[in-house]
Order: C-alpha cells, then structure tokens, then sequence
C-alpha cells in the first residue's frame, strides 16, 4: 500500500492552526483539564496521550512507584508532539510532550505553557536517520534541492533537523526552499523510500534498525553527527495547572526525573522486561516488538534537567526562519526546573 502523504503546504497551515486554537483556547480561559478543582485540592489525576506499543516516561515512572499518589489516565494516542502538546495547551491533556522547537512556537503563540523536564532526546543509542537508498546519487546537501524528505510531522524535530544540514552546508534559503519536507506515517517510511515515492526518510528506533538490516538504504546524515548528544524535546504542562498543582506537578516532574535515571543505570534487558509487562498489563492488544529494539530515551542531562541551551538553538532557528521574532522569547521564558527534585538535599 503507498504511503500517505500531506502536503507541506497543507501541514503547515494545520501546524499555525493549532497554534493559533491552542492560545486562543489557554487565554480564553476553556482549558477544561488545566486548573484545579476550585476548592483547593489539587489535581491527582493527570491525562495523557501515549504512543502504541511504546512506554512513555510518565508511563514508566508510575509503573515503578515514583508518583506517589498521582495517577495517570489515558486518554488516546498521538505520534504527532505539536498536537500532543496543543491538547495540553487546551485543556485536553495535563500534559504533553514534543520537540523543543514546537514547544517554543506554541509559546510564541501566547499560549501560557511551561516546559518542566526534558521528555526525549538523541544519543549513540537513540538517534534519528535521514536515509536514502544506497545506490542514490544524493550524497551532500547541496544533492537535497528538489527531493522529497519523508517524516513524521511538520514543523517539528526532524524538518529542523533537516533545516540545520541544509544551512550548515551552505544551502541559501532559496534553495533550502527548494527541498520538499512531507508527512510521512513512520510506519510506511521504509516503503516509501524503497518505492522511491520519496528520496530521503527520518527513521528512527526499530524501524530505523529493521531497514538497516534490510540492506540497500545508507545514511546521508544522523541528528547526533550534526549537532552531538542532546535533549531534543520536553514536557509542557500550563502555567495555570502549574500554579494551582505545586504539588502534583513536583511529584510528576521528580518522578519522571527518576525513572529516566533508572532507565540509564538499569540493564537493558531488564528495562526491556518491564516496559513489555506494561504494554501488557494495560490491555490495548498492541505488538510489544518494538520494544526488544528500545536502547535509550537519549535524554542528555543528569535527571532531565533543561539547560538554556536545549532551547536557545532553537530560538536561533526559528527566528531566522521567520516564525518568530528574534529576542521575543529567552529560554528562561520557557521552562522552568523549580518542580525536578532529582538530586536536590
């Protein structure tokens, strides 16, 4: 079956869309699910979006007995991180999860999100591929003007990745324009490379290691060789929840923090072992594959924390792209560590 695409004109219409619905929404006041109860006893229970057959974080942490007396309640799915986090934004959700990036333009939009702890990020481990079939007479980036790049979401990681390379290889904006990022599910994204309906394709995780061992695919660059190892996304929640739930959003944060640190210093086969038993305890009939080939979340400061940096880098790009001013946001603006208790006392 091919791959469904969206056209990159299209995604970034639905992209400021969101944007736009999710400040209206905060600042309206309707975010249903972001304050609390009005009679001063916060909030215990926080929704969330999740991903089939993969553990969250949030998911991991509650499995392990870090939250206390908060608990999670699932509410649906995404692969998508600015819609994950435009559902925290509007209430939807308490929190969500998505590229740093995206967290900065939902933020630029008025919306009053904070992010509290870094949610994912790339390493030797974990790390997203832009590949191309191994025979492709692509091999720079100047070889990119005209060609197609699969991924999974605009407007996020993997188009500022792509942005990076172009402009770190000497690309002008008029012909970095020139090179066409489309919607691509993850699933489909090894087909459609192989099936040359596209030139280039982000893989990530077992999907990335199943094409590899596939053979006839190469990488033209990795997130990793163009920038080191880093945190690339985080948890936002808003800044109404934030206020109303101290307490809550300490326990989340902190024991996030934890169970990334258990995550680091835990044999790989027994986080595997226990990531599996949660896909199964929670009864949504998912393959629980993907997770044999699960080797890190990448994160790469002690506990999550979230140095300036992990947005400055950013806030450069976006504002040289346009899409936001430069100097309207600083990266103290835009998260805050105050709730991580990791290696506090």
């Amino acid at each position: 079956m091919a791959a469904a695409f969206t056209s990159t004109t299209t995604s970034r219409r639905q992209v400021l869309t969101l944007l736009g619905i999710s400040a209206a929404a905060v600042s309206c006041g309707t975010a249903t699910a972001g304050g609390g109860s009005g009679s001063g006893a916060q909030i215990k229970t926080l929704k969330y979006q999740g991903a089939v057959g993969a553990v969250s974080l949030p998911e991991l942490a509650s499995d392990l007995g870090y939250f206390e007396d908060v608990k999670l309640e699932w509410v649906g799915n995404t692969i998508s991180g600015p819609q994950d986090i435009q559902s925290a934004a509007t209430g939807q959700t308490h929190f969500g999860s998505a590229f740093n990036g995206a967290v900065i333009k939902l933020a630029a939009a008025n919306a009053p999100i904070k992010a509290v702890i870094s949610s994912y990020g790339s390493d030797r481990y974990s790390y997203a591929g832009y590949f191309v079939l191994e025979d492709s007479p692509i091999r720079s980036a100047r070889d990119l003007i005209g060609k197609k790049v699969g991924m999974n979401t605009l407007g996020a990681h993997y188009q500022a990745l792509l942005d990076l390379y172009l402009s770190r290889n000497g690309l002008s904006k008029a012909d970095a324009g020139k090179v066409e990022p489309l919607v691509v599910p993850p699933v489909n994204t090894e087909q459609a490379l192989r099936q040359k309906q596209i030139e280039v394709g982000v893989l990530t995780g077992i999907l990335r290691d199943k094409a590899l061992a596939g053979g006839g695919i190469r990488p033209l660059f990795t997130d990793v060789e163009l920038l080191g190892p880093f945190s690339a996304g985080t948890y936002i929640m808003t800044e109404r929840f934030i206020k109303q739930n101290p307490d809550t959003v300490r326990t989340f944060t902190t024991g996030v923090a934890k169970a990334i640190e258990w995550s680091r210093t835990t044999p790989r086969d027994e986080v595997v072992a226990r990531m599996t038993e949660i896909v199964k305890k929670r009864g949504r009939n998912e393959d629980t594959t993907a997770l044999r080939y699960w080797r890190s979340y990448g994160i790469a400061e002690p506990g999550g924390r979230i140095p300036d940096k992990e947005f400055q880098l950013w806030l450069d790009w976006l504002g040289e792209r346009g899409e936001i001013k430069k100097g309207q946001l600083k990266p103290s603006d835009l998260y805050t560590n105050e709730f991580n208790g990791y290696g506090k006392g």
